[in-house]
């Protein structure tokens, strides 16, 4: 046996494949929340903002918890996907996959609008003034020219989702296979007396953090030094 049991690699299976369809989902979500923070100037747009980042400052375990309400069987989401013979999502992998959306989203939300607050005003004019539709300005003016805050994003909402530990233990707690993702794992081995696989796990997600956030800075270093030629030119 490697350094890792059959346990730790499901737990790793687990949280990669949590992690890639929370990231696919937060895309196809916080783009038009983005946008909208970006260009709006409703009244709400300080509440809209305020809600988005609230689990950068929540406590991990007070949102969890909410979460767990709501999804039980008395809880609003719980009636409804009890009405809709889906059962409850508390302790389930689509639980886990509400809660790490609600928990990653200003981590994809806040580069993207950035990025298109960035633009400015001057690229959406020329469109357009060419007739361009708003799917085609996204596409082929926004898309390309903001790429970096896309990408950016991405990265940061895969490895924030990976990383996480009260949420998902508050909402899916600890099922081999269902809901024992990584940073789970390693608290059971800690709960064990398991130091030498906590120890493992531990290297392999300081590693992981470590390379993701070496490649975020170089690619936006890249980027902002591709930026500044392409000004200059």
């Amino acid at each position: 046996m490697g350094i890792y049991s059959d346990a730790d690699l499901q737990a790793i299976w687990l949280s990669l494949k949590l992690a890639s369809l929370v990231t696919l989902l937060l895309m196809f979500i916080g783009t038009p929340i983005a946008w909208w923070l970006a260009r709006s100037r409703s009244r709400w747009k300080a509440i809209i903002s305020a809600l988005v980042a609230l689990p950068l400052v929540l406590p991990p375990s007070v949102l969890g918890f909410y979460l767990l309400v709501a999804m039980g069987s008395n809880g609003p989401i719980g009636e409804l996907t009890n009405a809709l013979g889906i059962g409850t999502l508390a302790f389930s992998f689509p639980g886990l996959v509400v809660g790490s959306v609600i928990y990653s989203l200003p981590f994809v939300v806040q580069p993207i609008q950035n990025a298109i607050e960035g633009l400015g005003k001057r690229p959406l004019e020329v469109a357009a003034t060419l007739r361009a539709t708003p799917w085609d300005t996204f596409f082929s003016v926004v898309l390309p020219l903001a790429k970096p805050g896309f990408i950016t994003a991405a990265i940061l909402g895969f490895a924030h989702t990976v990383g996480e530990f009260g949420v998902v233990l508050m909402i899916g707690g600890n099922i081999p296979g269902e809901t024992q993702v990584v940073s789970v794992q390693i608290y059971e081995h800690v709960e064990a007396i398991e130091y030498q696989q906590a120890h493992a796990l531990s290297a392999t997600m300081l590693v992981f953090s470590f390379v993701v956030l070496t490649f975020l800075y170089s690619f936006n270093k890249h980027a902002r030094g591709s930026s500044m030629w392409g000004a200059q030119k």
